[in-house]
């Protein structure tokens, strides 16, 4: 599950992932990123992942698709959770889906650097 987080302000997004998220989930994410990048230019990115488990294999085509259409337009992403893979995921996340993707362990140092 998906859910639009409410510190979500202008040009700067966030997402909670909470259990697995589906092709359902996208219905949220890429309208609301799309009407950012049609208003700004382009957005910045939060996705907390404290509550994540994984996402489903549905929904892989996605998850691609979005990173082919917004990768030039998210300037920042930053991804929050205590896991250590996390880290590895946002550096090889980073070519594919933003300018610059971070890890982070707190949701407000993630808020701060994407509002730097």
């Amino acid at each position: 599950m998906l859910e639009t987080m409410e510190r979500s302000s202008g040009n700067v997004l966030g997402f909670k992932m909470i259990g697995d998220v589906t092709k359902a989930d996208y219905a949220t994410l890429d309208p609301a990123v799309e009407a950012a990048v049609r208003k700004y230019g382009s957005v910045n990115l939060l996705f907390d992942l404290t509550e994540f488990h994984w996402e489903k294999a549905t929904a892989w085509g996605l998850d691609l698709d979005f990173g082919h259409t917004y990768k030039d337009k998210i300037n920042k992403m930053a991804m929050v959770s205590h896991a250590k893979w996390v880290k590895h995921l946002a550096k090889l996340a980073e070519p594919f889906y933003a300018k610059e993707i971070k890890a982070f362990e707190t949701s407000d140092d993630a808020w701060t650097w994407l509002g730097e």
